[in-house]
């Protein structure tokens, strides 16, 4: 007798089959089969505890068929903690969008996004919306992206302008914050705000992501609890815009110290 694991439920044979006849019994016209966390269109026998997820091209996977595929990619460890996870994102600019779609891929258990802002044209050069959803506010556009990348993302959003008073109530009970403003002043703002009443809650922040200059000048700086990503020099000013591929490496170093954070390994 050997168990097989298919779309995440055991199953028992007396004698090993072959994948192909599995496929035919449990998902027949499937048009993926990933054997172990591996694309396969062979035939072999299969042995005790090997595992099997079928696919069909354009169907939603169940929550355990994604999640089994995600495990896979990320190992077990790793996605058991980050589905646990709850993340705040502080602005859905450049960087802010950028990061959500980082962390709703990487399966981050709930995500915490607040914003005020619109979606507007001049957005589509750097940030994670498209044509068809200028006009509409970023917190309502970005839930909707998110929700077609990983629908089991638990997402919280929030169209308010964040200040002194309600940054506690949507920051304080997350995991890891991510500071996403476009202003020094709201930065400060939050940081303060962060430091006196949720000093526990890491916060990765970003200083200096203008321009095309060099890709590994961008870098994460640890202070304590809070994390700086950026080269802290080269701020958005006539001559010195914000792009896409600046701005992308930026926030994937503030969503890849936010997963480092998570796992309980070192910040920088």
């Amino acid at each position: 007798m050997i168990r097989i694991k298919i779309n995440e439920r055991f199953v028992e044979f007396g004698e090993p089959p072959k994948l192909m006849e599995v496929r035919a019994r449990f998902k027949p016209g499937s048009d993926l089969t990933i054997l172990n966390g591996f694309p396969t269109q062979e035939n072999p026998v299969l042995r005790d505890g090997d595992n099997i997820i079928f696919i069909r091209k354009g169907a939603m996977p169940s929550r355990d068929e994604l999640e089994s595929l995600m495990m896979a990619r990320h190992t077990p460890g790793v996605h058991e903690v980050v589905k646990k996870a709850k993340v705040g994102i502080a602005g859905l600019g450049g960087l802010g969008s950028a990061v959500a779609v980082a962390l709703a891929r990487l399966g981050v258990g709930e995500l915490v996004i607040v914003d005020f802002d619109i979606v507007e044209p001049s957005n589509l050069n750097r940030q994670q919306y498209f044509i068809d959803q200028i006009g509409r506010p970023k917190t309502e556009a970005m839930e909707e992206n998110l929700r077609r990348i990983n629908p089991y993302v638990k997402v919280s959003s929030h169209k308010v302008v964040l200040n002194e008073g309600n940054i506690p109530e949507y920051f304080c009970r997350v995991n890891a914050l991510v500071e996403a403003f476009d202003t020094a002043e709201s930065k400060a703002m939050l940081l303060n705000t962060m430091a006196e009443h949720c000093p526990d809650v890491p916060v990765v922040t970003a200083s200096g992501v203008a321009g095309h200059g060099p890709s590994n000048s961008i870098k994460t700086m640890p202070f304590g609890k809070y994390f700086i990503v950026g080269d802290q020099e080269t701020e958005a000013a006539t001559g010195m815009g914000l792009m896409a591929p600046r701005v992308g490496i930026a926030a994937h170093h503030q969503a890849n110290c936010v997963l480092r954070i998570l796992l309980g390994e070192p910040g920088e």
